[in-house]
């Protein structure tokens, strides 16, 4: 029973702490920014993306708000007519730069390659960078409304992290777990204060950086062979001296990551044991997972006849950690009626996905679009 009670304890903890991060401490850029004054150059890279750089790219010229904005499209050796796509979408908009992308050299990966290429070959004035992938939909004033909040929290990188969209039983069950993870294990307003860089989380689905300060940090060139390109470019400028922050990013753009489990799996596989570094790490994490959020409600169905009260305390611990999820959804824009009940089924599914990631990668099995991650 003490050890239970423990465990009911921690629960509620890290469940406080979700709360705190999502109605105290997450930014929440206005849904009615002023015109930025200043030029800024969004970045596209695409890779294979003809199916779904139509509504992407139609949403960011329909962008208000921003009069100095340009975009730059990278075709990062495309193979099924991306860059005809984007031509027939961008028609003769001069705003719109379509770059051939070359392959990443030795020590590259493709993602940041790509980024790169995208960051040195924009406009030379523009002073705020914008990272969009291909499978983000911007609000008509998301790009107006990021810029506004870098400026105004002072930092040197944002992550307004788009709402994602699910659709698949294995998209309830894994994706919501990304904002939950970040609400409940990071603290957001230590986050931006310290100079860790430990202490550093970002998406790279939409990122807005300041110009100068993503040059003093090394750009994705200092990112080069990491998998986490987006996590590590954070880390880089907290390393050069510069701020980051988090922002719930679900009222200026949504996503939609995968299209099926396949791609779903694969995706996360490929990355999770980046996250994790070390195997030891990654087993205490999915241990603690697993204990903190799994075992109460199998506790509770245990001892429901035979030991009534360690069953109501173990009720209490799975209810809690649901909760986590619900102050999650509600902060994020996310689904949590009836997922949020599933999630010690979402932390079984985390834990296999990450022993699947750490097997794939010692067999050296990891690829993605075509190309060797690890």
């Amino acid at each position: 029973m003490t050890v239970l009670l423990a465990l009911l304890i921690a629960v509620a903890a890290l469940t406080g702490h979700t709360w705190l991060n999502a109605t105290r401490w997450l930014r929440r850029p206005t849904d009615r920014p002023d015109d930025v004054d200043e030029p800024v150059a969004v970045l596209l890279p695409l890779r294979d993306e003809a199916t779904r750089v139509t509504p992407c790219l139609r949403a960011l010229l329909a962008q208000r708000g921003v009069p100095g904005m340009r975009v730059v499209v990278l075709d990062d050796g495309s193979t099924d007519g991306t860059a005809e796509v984007v031509r027939a979408v961008a028609g003769d908009d001069p705003r719109v730069t379509l770059l051939t992308g070359v392959a990443p050299p030795p020590g590259w990966l493709g993602k940041p390659h790509a980024c790169w290429q995208l960051a040195t070959r924009a406009d030379p004035d523009a002073t705020a960078l914008v990272f969009v992938d291909a499978d983000v939909v911007l609000a008509p004033h998301a790009v107006a409304a990021a810029v506004t909040e870098l400026r105004a929290a002072r930092v040197t990188l944002l992550s307004p992290y788009p709402r994602i969209v699910v659709a698949t039983a294995g998209d309830r069950l894994v994706q919501p777990l990304l904002q939950w993870l970040w609400l409940t294990f990071l603290p957001l307003r230590a986050m931006e204060r310290s100079s860790r860089p430990s202490l550093a989380a970002a998406g790279g689905q939409f990122l807005v950086v300041d110009r100068a300060g993503y040059t003093a940090a090394g750009g994705h060139a200092a990112v080069a062979d990491k998998i986490l390109e987006d996590v590590e470019l954070a880390r880089a400028v907290k390393r050069a001296g510069g701020r980051i922050a988090l922002a719930d990013g679900s009222r200026l753009a949504i996503c939609r990551m995968y299209d099926d489990w396949p791609q779903l799996r694969d995706g996360y596989s490929k990355s999770l044991w980046a996250s994790f570094g070390h195997p030891g790490a990654a087993a205490a994490v999915v241990a603690a997972l697993l204990l903190l959020y799994t075992a109460p409600p199998l506790i509770a169905l245990r001892f429901a006849s035979t030991a009534p009260l360690v069953s109501m305390v173990a009720l209490i611990a799975y209810l809690l950690g649901v909760a986590g999820r619900v102050f999650t959804a509600r902060a994020t824009g996310g689904r949590w009626w009836p997922d949020a009940l599933a999630h010690p089924v979402s932390v079984v599914v985390l834990g296999w996905l990450t022993l699947r990631s750490y097997h794939l990668r010692k067999r050296r099995r990891l690829t993605w679009r075509g190309r060797p991650v690890s």
